[in-house]
């Protein structure tokens, strides 16, 4: 059954042509000015892994993934979730140092996903990682970090609005970010979960910052389930805007400075995964013989969907979506691509 929202009285900004080039002109400026911020530079990717390694991103740990094997010597590959334990070792490899890092598009087969508004089993995001010290693991460098994330977003937003008129109709998105953490927002609004807490305040602070998501909250659960391998669930974070289309927060972006040996070490046991131990990727973190580094994903359509002011999230990329939604979208004036 469709998932699908129309809102009331929707109509697109631009038409077909002009999405089409406008979507273009959203991944030319944002990699611009979020390089600029950051200090990363682009590298390729790759868009699938052996299953040996322990490289792909296992989400919240259910996900089934895509896999093949390989003809010539029967090697087994899965097709990535995300890059986030690839990035690090990548910044290995190349001997990147404290200060500077990488992007790369990441292209995705998540063929779990509840498709919706917001989720397309196809996923496309701006995968990043970039160097850091010691002395930088802490939260006032990870909101810093937040900071320059969003200041690219809204930098983006400016130069769109100038080329396209159209979308000066759109509500201004906020530079200034607020900051909550996880166990302040079940405090404040014990009665919902984790998505319906996230929309009461998004709904008031617009552009928010979630920190800390993935240990257990006083209620015993946590805010929301987060992989026990690539970010430390005491420095991360997702960044979400409230979208006056949808009527609900959209989250842009999920980062983290990322674990450590101790910090892994608790996960992992917490988690109940003590068998990554023996992955190459995950010895490597718990002997410290692995960068320390921030990174994070930034969705390259969720952000279209935001900036365009679109309301459905197959309005700006084309993937695969059931006959209701179609038919639905069709007829509400929802262009699916």
């Amino acid at each position: 059954m469709s998932k699908v929202i129309v809102p009331q009285a929707y109509h697109t900004r631009l038409d077909i042509y002009d999405m089409q080039k406008a979507i273009g002109m959203v991944h030319t400026i944002f990699e611009r000015n979020l390089s600029h911020a950051l200090h990363i530079s682009r590298v390729s990717a790759p868009l699938f892994l052996e299953a040996s390694t322990g490289l792909n991103d296992d989400l919240s740990g259910v996900e089934r993934k895509v896999n093949f094997d390989i003809r010539e010597d029967g090697r087994q590959c899965e097709v990535v979730q995300s890059l986030a334990k690839w990035k690090r070792q990548a910044l290995k490899d190349y001997n990147f140092y404290a200060g500077h890092g990488l992007y790369t598009d990441m292209n995705a087969i998540r063929r779990e996903e509840e498709l919706d508004n917001l989720h397309s089993v196809y996923v496309d995001q701006w995968d990043w990682e970039k160097v850091i010290t010691r002395q930088q693991r802490n939260l006032d460098f990870l909101k810093e970090t937040v900071v320059d994330i969003v200041g690219a977003i809204c930098d983006t937003e400016d130069e769109l609005r100038q080329r396209f008129h159209e979308l000066k109709t759109l509500p201004l998105k906020n530079r200034v970010v607020s900051f909550v953490t996880s166990q302040e927002l079940e405090d404040m609004y014990p009665d919902l979960d984790g998505k319906g807490r996230e929309n009461a305040y998004v709904n008031e602070h617009h552009t928010t910052c979630i920190l800390q998501i993935g240990d257990d909250l006083k209620s015993g659960k946590p805010h929301d389930m987060r992989a026990p391998d690539y970010d430390d669930w005491q420095l991360n974070c997702d960044i979400l805007f409230w979208s006056e289309i949808l009527n609900c927060a959209i989250e842009i972006s999920s980062m983290g400075i990322r674990v450590d040996a101790k910090s892994m070490d608790y996960q992992l046991n917490k988690s109940g995964h003590n068998e990554r131990r023996e992955f190459p990727f995950h010895n490597a973190i718990l002997n410290d013989d692995m960068p320390l580094t921030i990174g994070g994903g930034i969705g390259q359509s969720r952000l279209c969907m935001l900036l365009l002011g679109a309301a459905h999230i197959g309005e700006v990329q084309s993937a695969v979506w059931d006959e209701d939604t179609k038919k639905i979208c069709k007829e509400n004036g929802i262009f699916i691509l």
